[in-house]
């Protein structure tokens, strides 16, 4: 597949993304928590701490949308492995971290204040190991690039 084709595919799966996210988080989660509110009002109180905590958790899903779309970019220039992607897959590996360490802190901060259940806590921990996994595989690929990269460079030193 030519770089080209591979970018253009990597940023219609971005955008895809990205749609989906909206379509989540303006629509899919308020319809949910309107819904909990509605069966059990005495829960009316937690409805909008709970939904902007879930809407901050979107900031750093978004920015590394907007870094994987400059990764894609640089794919579609022909230099994959370059430093600049490496340092990009990095931030995304950080941002992942820290959405994942936001997210459990909130619930469980949340569940010390009566705003939530032992439960949601534990299912929460899904989502935790979820966005650790995406920093440990950015991580990963942003060591790998790194390498590739100097590797590229000593290559075209050499010619």
């Amino acid at each position: 597949m030519k770089q080209s084709t591979l970018a253009k595919w990597l940023k219609i799966v971005l955008v895809g993304v990205g749609i989906c996210g909206i379509v989540g988080y303006a629509w899919v989660i308020p319809s949910f928590g309107q819904s909990l509110v509605r069966d059990n009002p005495e829960f009316a109180h937690c409805y909008y701490p709970w939904l902007i905590f879930l809407w901050a958790t979107a900031v750093p899903c978004y920015i590394a949308l907007v870094l994987g779309w400059r990764i894609a970019s640089n794919i579609g220039e022909d230099r994959s492995f370059s430093m600049d992607n490496a340092k990009l897959l990095k931030w995304i590996a950080y941002l992942a971290v820290g959405d994942a360490g936001f997210f459990f802190v909130m619930n469980v901060l949340y569940l010390f204040l009566g705003m939530s259940h032992p439960g949601v806590t534990l299912v929460s921990l899904i989502v935790v190991f979820a966005g650790i996994a995406v920093s440990v595989a950015a991580a990963t690929l942003s060591h790998l690039v790194h390498k590739a990269a100097e590797l590229q460079e000593q290559s075209d030193l050499t010619i």
